[in-house]
C-alpha cells in the first residue's frame, strides 16, 4: 500500500479504542484489521430503510472487522468472525462504480470507520469523476467527534446507531462504557455538519439525499436502556431528529451464557419502548412489526448474504 491516503493505519487512532497499532506493518487493531482493507459483501441492499433502499436499492459495502465488539453483533461473521476478502483501492473503486452503474441510490459503506482511510480516498476518487451519488457513512456510533469534520467533507449522509444510554450496558455488551457520551458527542458534530435528513419520505418513492438518521436496536431485556436512549435523543436534539427504532435483535453465538440475550424480543418489550417514542413526540420514526421473517437476518458465508435482497 502506497500513497499519503493510507498513513493514518500506522500509529493507528482511528476510533475511540486509540490503540495505537501500526496496521501498515500488518499487526491487527482492536478492530481486527490490518491496513489491508476486506470486505464481505458488495450490492443492491433492500434491507435498510425505505429512505435509502428506494426501488434500486442501497449500494452497500459490508466492511470487514469492527472497533464496537458487541457481543450480540448481528453481522457477527464479518464483524468478529474474519469473513471478507482483500480489496485494494483500485478494485474497491471499480465496485463502487459497477454499483453506480446499476442505479443505485446511494453508496452505502457498513461499518467503515477502522477503514475510513480507504472511504477517504474512494470518496475523492469518485468525485473526481464526477460521480455524485449520495455517500452514506453507516456507523455502530462508536466514533470520535474530533473524526466526523473530515468525515463530512466526503459523506453526505450518516445512519449512525444510538445503542446504549446505560454505561454500565454498555460496558457489559462492548467494553467501554463512554459509549453513551461518546456516540452522543458524535452526533452531536453529524447533526452540525448535515442537518436531520431529508428529504425524510417513508414512502422511499424519493430517497434521501443528505443528513442524519439515528437507529436504535431494541435489546432483550433492556427497555429501561432504550426507553433512556430516546430521551436522551430528545434532550438534545428534539422531537424532529429522524429515528429508526429496531425489533430486529436475533441471538447470535456470541450470546450464549449471557442470560437474556439469548432470546428474542419480546412483543410488550417492543411495545413499551414504540410506546415511549409516542409519548415523547418523535415526529419521524421508522418501526418494525415483530416477527420471525429472517429475509434480512445475514449470512455471509453464503453468495447472497440477504435472502430479502433476492426480489
Amino acid at each position: 500500500m502506497s500513497g499519503d491516503w493510507a498513513a493514518d493505519y500506522a500509529d493507528c487512532a482511528l476510533c475511540p479504542r486509540r490503540c495505537r497499532t501500526d496496521r501498515r506493518a500488518g499487526r491487527r487493531g482492536v478492530c481486527g484489521e490490518t491496513a489491508e482493507c476486506h470486505v464481505a459483501s458488495i450490492g443492491p441492499h433492500f434491507g435498510e430503510e425505505p429512505c435509502f433502499s428506494g426501488t434500486r436499492g442501497s449500494g452497500a459495502i459490508f466492511f470487514r472487522g469492527c472497533a464496537c465488539r458487541c457481543f450480540f453483533c448481528q453481522n457477527h461473521q464479518i464483524s468478529r468472525g474474519g469473513v471478507g476478502a482483500p480489496l485494494n483501492i483500485e478494485a474497491l473503486f471499480a465496485a463502487a462504480e459497477g454499483l453506480v452503474a446499476q442505479g443505485v441510490h446511494n453508496l452505502n459503506f457498513v461499518t467503515g470507520d477502522h477503514f475510513w482511510p480507504h472511504i477517504a480516498e474512494l470518496a475523492r476518487r469518485l468525485r473526481a469523476a464526477d460521480h455524485r451519488i449520495p455517500l452514506l457513512l453507516n456507523t455502530s456510533g462508536y466514533v470520535l467527534s474530533e473524526r466526523v469534520p473530515d468525515y463530512a467533507r466526503w459523506m453526505d449522509i450518516f445512519l449512525p446507531d444510538y445503542k446504549f444510554a446505560d454505561p454500565d450496558l454498555a460496558r457489559m455488551c462492548m467494553g467501554d462504557a463512554r459509549y453513551p457520551d461518546l456516540a452522543l458527542a458524535a452526533l452531536r458534530e453529524m447533526v452540525a455538519a448535515r442537518g436531520f435528513l431529508h428529504p425524510m419520505d417513508p414512502s422511499g418513492r424519493e430517497t434521501a439525499r443528505e443528513g442524519v438518521l439515528v437507529r436504535h436496536l431494541v435489546l432483550p431485556g433492556e427497555v429501561e436502556n432504550s426507553i433512556a436512549a430516546l430521551r436522551r435523543l430528545r434532550d438534545e436534539f428534539g422531537p424532529r431528529l429522524p429515528l429508526s427504532v429496531m425489533s430486529q435483535y436475533r441471538p447470535v453465538p456470541g450470546c450464549r451464557g449471557r442470560g437474556g440475550f439469548e432470546r428474542r424480543l419480546q412483543r410488550d418489550e417492543y411495545a413499551a419502548v414504540r410506546a415511549a417514542v409516542e409519548e415523547l413526540e418523535f415526529e419521524s420514526v421508522f418501526v418494525q412489526e415483530l416477527d420471525d421473517d429472517d429475509a434480512f437476518f445475514p449470512d455471509f458465508e453464503s453468495d447472497q448474504p440477504f435472502r430479502g435482497n433476492a426480489r
